[in-house]
């Protein structure tokens, strides 16, 4: 399985970013696919993660009403449009997928991360 990411960059504050993370290797029928980051000395931690079948979308709250993350099953595709960015959502963005939801349990395949900084 791999889980190719793409759409990191550098923005200002108050702008948007849109990732990309494309799926291959195998179908996620009943999986669930998403996002965790990894700020400089932090832990990686869980941002985003939505079902593949039915489409249900779950958050961690300091992005709620920010970020939103959307799938397009025909490209294997999940994508996260990351609005509002503030300084401190600078961090390591990582693709991830599992069988369970990722807000409650550790993903069974991660991706590669790409970087997003946000200057004040």
């Amino acid at each position: 399985v791999q889980l190719q990411a793409s759409g990191g960059g550098l923005v200002q504050a108050g702008g948007s970013l849109r990732l990309s993370c494309i799926g291959s290797g195998r179908t996620f029928t009943n999986w669930n696919l998403g996002r965790f980051r990894q700020a400089p000395g932090k832990e990686r931690m869980f941002v985003a993660g939505i079902t593949w079948n039915l489409g249900t979308t779950y958050y961690t709250d300091s992005v709620k009403g920010r970020f939103t993350i959307s799938r397009d099953k025909a490209k294997n595709t999940v994508y996260l449009q990351t609005n509002s960015l503030k300084p401190e959502d600078t961090a390591v963005y990582y693709c991830a997928a599992g069988p369970l939801s990722l807000s409650q349990s550790r993903p069974k395949y991660w991706g590669q991360g790409t970087l997003v900084t946000v200057s004040s």
